[in-house]
């Protein structure tokens, strides 16, 4: 073999390695814990485990609101959920999200269309922009709702019938 087609070859290499070599300061992120990190919602696991784990920790529901996250069920496609941070509301029906490790393996995209496909408007159903076919993806995503990291959990409220008196550490509190 010629040294010029030689040469040709290992300049081709190094340069196919050089375009696709990860930069040693790339940040491979999951899902979850990117969600936990930009939103401060102190969740940890799996996606699918958030919106059982915000249950009387974070307030919860189907309304979109800048810093919420997207908590996404579990589904055949999907078996360990998905979380989103909501980073813009377009409408009702439409929010921006910023998340890791959905288009790309391991990357973070940021302000994508997401556009709730429920039939009862209650984001319980998403369509996600997906980058390979640029544009939102062809499929309906199952969801919970949303998790709000600003927000305390509303508590029941307890009644107490009586003003009988209670035994408290053995102090004597007229309940109200």
């Amino acid at each position: 073999m010629k040294s010029g087609v030689l040469a040709a070859r290992f300049a081709a290499m190094v340069a196919c390695c050089l375009l696709t070599a990860t930069p040693a300061f790339a940040q491979f992120w999951q899902c979850a814990p990117y969600a936990r990190e930009i939103s401060g919602i102190q969740i940890h696991g799996n996606a699918n485990t958030w919106w059982g784990q915000a249950a009387g920790r974070y307030a919860r529901g189907n309304t979109p609101r800048v810093g919420a996250v997207l908590a996404m069920a579990s589904s055949r496609r999907m078996p360990l959920g998905h979380v989103a941070m909501v980073s813009r509301v377009v409408s009702d029906r439409e929010v921006l999200l910023t998340h890791a490790n959905w288009s790309v393996r391991g990357g973070v995209e940021t302000d994508v269309r997401a556009i709730d496909v429920s039939p009862d408007n209650d984001w319980t159903e998403v369509r996600v922009w997906y980058g390979p076919i640029g544009a939102v993806g062809t499929s309906a995503n199952p969801a919970h709702g949303f998790i709000y990291a600003d927000e305390a959990p509303e508590l029941p409220k307890v009644t107490l019938a009586s003003a009988t008196p209670v035994a408290v550490n053995s102090a004597i509190v007229l309940a109200e």
